[in-house]
């Protein structure tokens, strides 16, 4: 059959197999999940052999667990460790490179871009938090060049998910939801069986399927796919109050602010993991001759007590200052900058944040007065 964009098309694993093997043939880096014997990354595969199958994952507030189980599910494992992010906005990237050049410098050629990527595996959440920083690094005046370098010679190949962990909350991140929406190149739900529905969302998703064997889909396999997504959200028992920004602008100075801060250890953990979080630092480096000189941008957290530092010390000294900075500039002051929330209810920093704090009961404690829920 040949498929046309919006049509749902089916194929078995060794389809899963040839789409890496046409990625490649095309120049593509996949970039997938990927079991490194700890967690599940996502890292560059050369085949299906990569995938964590037989892998499934539970996360509770700090923290994340791996199981091994009966089924032959690629994709059984809900997050990576970090987001897509890692790879289109590096943690370390060198800006630029001089050579000292008579009584001046010259500035170095700049190196040639990495073959581009495909991800593989791309949730829903994922998919609205690249999205994001789209729009945030596409702004007329503030573009991030390097970012959209890579961004536009990327391809995504979004997985709709089946299932949630305790700490996701996407059903009430507005925008939100386990639907995977439009912006992908080719969307897969793995179904029972080895099998795949797919369903092309570019032209560029439609010449990675056209050398598949695929099939029209059962009435069978399209109501299995259409029902792993409400039943992800139907699991999920955390949930982000629906005026969380408002609560936030009015609670300023709410006494919550110096309980969580008992708990936090300032360590940057949730930003570190957050799929949305920007934040960086430059630092100028030279060699011992003098001779040569680079700058490199990485990323730093608004938790650091060096982040807010201007001449005469820290802007935010107080553990309880950076943490409201962080949740309400995620959930309040993003939408005044970029028009939305810069939260997609992934869950990571619950999972990840080593006491557990979890981002949705402190909202619902500013609402019940400073309680816990």
């Amino acid at each position: 059959m040949t498929p046309g964009i919006g049509t749902k098309t089916v194929f078995d694993q060794t389809g899963l197999g040839k789409l890496i093997s046409v990625l490649q043939s095309q120049g593509y880096r996949v970039i997938a999940p990927r079991h490194d014997g700890v967690a599940v990354v996502y890292d560059e595969i050369s085949s299906t052999q990569d995938l964590p199958r037989g892998w499934s994952d539970s996360a509770e507030p700090g923290s994340v667990r791996l199981h091994q189980d009966d089924s032959a599910r690629y994709f059984g494992t809900t997050l990576g460790v970090q987001g897509w992010k890692r790879h289109l906005y590096p943690p370390r990237q060198r800006l630029f490179a001089a050579e000292k050049a008579g009584a001046g410098f010259r500035i170095l050629p700049h190196p040639p871009p990495d073959k581009p990527m495909a991800f593989l595996g791309v949730r829903a959440c994922e998919l609205r938090a690249i999205q994001i920083q789209d729009h945030l690094f596409g702004q007329e005046g503030f573009q991030e060049p390097g970012y959209l370098e890579r961004r536009r010679a990327a391809l995504i190949i979004a997985v709709e998910c089946a299932h949630a962990v305790s700490t996701c909350f996407c059903a009430s991140a507005s925008p939100g939801g386990p639907v995977v929406e439009p912006g992908f190149d080719l969307k897969l739900n793995e179904l029972e069986g080895g099998l795949y529905l797919a369903e092309a969302g570019s032209e560029e998703g439609l010449v990675l399927l056209a050398p598949l064997t695929l099939r029209d889909p059962s009435a069978a396999e399209l109501a299995e796919a259409a029902g792993q997504a409400p039943a992800a959200a139907a699991a999920q028992s955390r949930r982000l109050e629906p005026d969380a920004r408002t609560l936030l602008a009015n609670n300023l100075e709410s006494p919550r602010w110096k309980e969580v801060a008992g708990r936090c250890l300032t360590c940057g953990n949730c930003t570190m993991v957050c799929p949305t979080c920007f934040c960086t630092t430059v630092e100028d480096v030279t060699d011992l001759t003098g001779n040569h000189a680079e700058r490199w941008r990485h990323w730093d957290s608004c938790f650091t007590i060096d982040y807010s530092y201007i001449h005469g010390g820290a802007m935010r000294a107080e553990p309880a200052s950076r943490y409201r900075q962080w949740i309400t500039h995620k959930l309040s002051s993003w939408h005044e900058q970029f028009g939305t929330s810069g939260c997609v209810g992934c869950g990571r920093c619950i999972a990840w944040c080593p006491p557990g704090i979890d981002i949705t009961a402190e909202i619902s404690a500013l609402k019940t007065g400073g309680e816990r829920p």
